[in-house]
């Protein structure tokens, strides 16, 4: 071999070698979404691919129907974003992404285009026939002992820390869809079961770690379909908890993200002013608006920076992505306020474009109601935002009604708090959206919030069950569950009775709850029951009747049904003039008790029980 040809074969060999190495070292190890649907009623789809220098490949497809509109690269190499557009041609299938480098292909990817079920664009969701069961999975049911420690996940399991992991899991709660269905609740709202593979307090789901992954204490991807598919089998929806405003600080992406600007800060902990105000107001300073914005609730929370239209797209997908696959009934986002507001609108257009009659619940908690009308959609605003919230949690109502209860009466004060909260409605663009509720995972339990007094507790029970919007339950209301002393999260979504072996008390089966603890269960079945026809509960108008003494009423009614709520807050059977009520009434001579069945007659010598709420139906 002459030393020209030995030198040629050597550079061949050694650039063979270089590319065959490239080729190894540039292994895929994310692409998200994992797979897509065909028939969307939008054609683009953004491929996220992390991986060894991807970013120095050139992606290539042959698949009829699809095509790469762009390559979008960061300043890491270690991401490529792929843009494709899908004609109205293509059909289900699988394809290659070849990924080459200098002609070269060094590695190909596998990618579906999956079928829609039928009728998904149009997916019934929830609204004001429904009652939602708000669940914390942790702390629910342990369905699947095997899961309550999983290899390379490191919060373990420890059922006595109340911030530990207690092992509730998803095969928990479709063990007892019997006991919800019974009930009478129609939709489940799961506090996030995606990954949290975080250090400590990863029970909650609040700190995602792989968004497009279930947390294996939990269960899997396809576990969680099957709660949605034997839920929907029982005519209970299944309501996902999403999260676009924060990551958890042990996200994959948080050691090598995608851009400096992916996190706000630069990865760097700001904390959030909470000073929401300032998106309001129109004297506000832009440097109060950032602050809000772009400040990081905790340290174990990256806050995202969703005007980054890489990661704005990324989120956007993944909330359809879940819809789609998951077979989802609704959605409720966490932390509504805190993303940026361009990105919210955009996020809300994206997702009513592929399922219109989605109901969406936004979490802004706040007790001012201009503040929260402002976000609904079709609400009139100051500054032209636009908005495609359909509905809110209605956490001004929720305070004017515990407040109600626990105060004396007079002007502005007790009963009167939550007749003038009501007369806040004409802020809003639709009233009945708004879920409302008496406590949540966030706060104390409302039999807690209103000092463990079973008349005031049965009060607020029958006036979130039947004053306007979309009534939400927490696990555990029903049997009374409290945390007495404390305001600790982790006493507050404390485990459920029954739901682990061995529990002594079995709230599933009443097994060792107190008769108030089954009166409580009792009364909550029969109105949750009776609540599913009483279709001027519903939607129906609601006129209310400002208090007098100790007593609040009001009316929901349409053309088949009118109902009567009664509040007497008074230790003493108070009587009631009949003839205030006369345009509502109008000749009814007589209301029967939901609950009880007792009949009252609707005379001059109507008389409220003591201590309590009466529900009558009065046609």
């Amino acid at each position: 071999m002459t030393r020209s040809r030995f030198l040629h074969f050597l550079l061949a060999f050694t650039s063979l070698c270089f590319v065959v190495d490239a080729g190894a070292a540039s292994r895929i190890e994310h692409l998200e979404p994992p797979f897509w649907w065909i028939g969307m009623a939008s054609d683009r789809l953004e491929l996220l691919v992390h991986g060894n220098r991807v970013g120095e490949l050139e992606p290539e497809l042959d698949y009829p129907g699809v095509t790469i509109e762009a390559v979008h690269r960061t300043g890491n190499p270690n991401y490529l974003f792929i843009e494709l557009k899908l004609s109205d041609s293509v059909v289900p299938g699988e394809f290659d992404i070849d990924f080459r480098q200098q002609g070269r292909s060094q590695f190909r990817h596998r990618y579906e285009l999956r079928a829609r079920e039928p009728g998904s664009a149009e997916r019934k969701s929830f609204d004001g026939s429904d009652v939602i069961y708000l669940i914390t999975p942790d702390r629910f049911a342990n369905g699947d002992p095997s899961n309550d420690r999983v290899e390379g996940l490191v919060d373990g399991l420890d059922r006595q820390a109340p911030y530990g992991r207690h092992g509730g899991d998803l095969q928990g709660i479709i063990d007892r869809l019997d006991y919800i269905a019974d009930m009478g609740y129609t939709q489940i709202w799961l506090n996030p079961v995606l990954e949290n593979d975080q250090p400590e307090a990863s029970y909650h789901g609040y700190a995602t770690t792989d968004f497009y992954q279930v947390d294996a204490r939990f269960g899997t991807n396809a576990l969680y379909r099957k709660l949605a598919a034997e839920a929907a089998s029982m005519d209970i929806g299944l309501i996902m908890d999403v999260i676009p405003n924060h990551s958890g600080s042990e996200h994959w992406w948080m050691s090598d993200m995608p851009s400096e600007d992916w996190v706000n800060h630069g990865g760097q902990f700001v904390g959030t002013s909470h000073r929401r105000e300032s998106l309001f107001d129109p004297n506000a300073a832009i440097a109060d608006r950032k602050r809000f914005s772009d400040g990081w609730f905790v340290p174990s929370m990256p806050d995202l920076n969703q005007r980054n239209p890489r990661l704005a797209t990324y989120l956007i997908q993944n909330s359809i992505w879940w819809v789609e696959s998951a077979g989802l009934s609704g959605i409720r986002v966490d932390t509504w306020p805190y993303p940026d507001k361009d990105f919210l609108t955009e996020w809300g257009r994206r997702l009513t474009e592929e399922y219109p009659q989605l109901n969406i619940v936004g979490e802004e908690w706040v007790t001012n109601p201009a503040i929260v009308a402002y976000w609904q959609r079709g609400s009139l605003r100051h500054d032209g935002y636009q908005s495609y919230l359909p509905g809110l949690m209605d956490f001004p109502l929720h305070d004017a009604a515990v407040k109600g209860l626990l105060e004396d009466e007079g002007w502005g004060r007790g009963l009167d708090r939550i007749y003038s909260m009501l007369a806040n409605d004409f802020l809003y663009a639709d009233p009945h959206n708004l879920v409302i509720f008496p406590d949540n995972h966030d706060m104390s339990r409302i039999y807690t919030q209103v000092g463990e007094r079973f008349d005031l507790y049965r009060m607020a029970l029958v006036f979130f069950l039947t004053t306007r919007g979309i009534p939400q339950l927490y696990y555990g209301d029903e049997i009374l569950m409290a945390n007495p002393g404390t305001d600790s999260h982790g006493v507050i979504r404390s485990d459920f009775p029954g739901g682990w072996p061995g529990d002594e008390v079995n709230g599933f089966t009443g097994e060792g709850l107190t008769n108030l603890q089954r009166e409580a269960q009792d009364l909550t079945r029969k109105l949750l029951n009776w609540r599913k026809t009483a279709t001027a509960i519903h939607r129906g108008k609601l006129t209310q009747f400002a208090p007098e003494g100790s007593t609040y009423t009001y009316f929901r009614h349409n053309d088949r049904q009118k109902v009567m709520v009664v509040m007497n807050k008074s230790p003493d059977v108070q009587p009631l003039d009949i003839t205030r009520f006369e345009e509502m009434i109008d000749g009814e001579r007589q209301g029967t008790d939901v609950v009880t069945g007792r009949r009252y007659p609707l005379d001059a010598s109507f008389a409220v029980p003591a201590g309590t709420a009466v529900v009558l139906e009065l046609r």
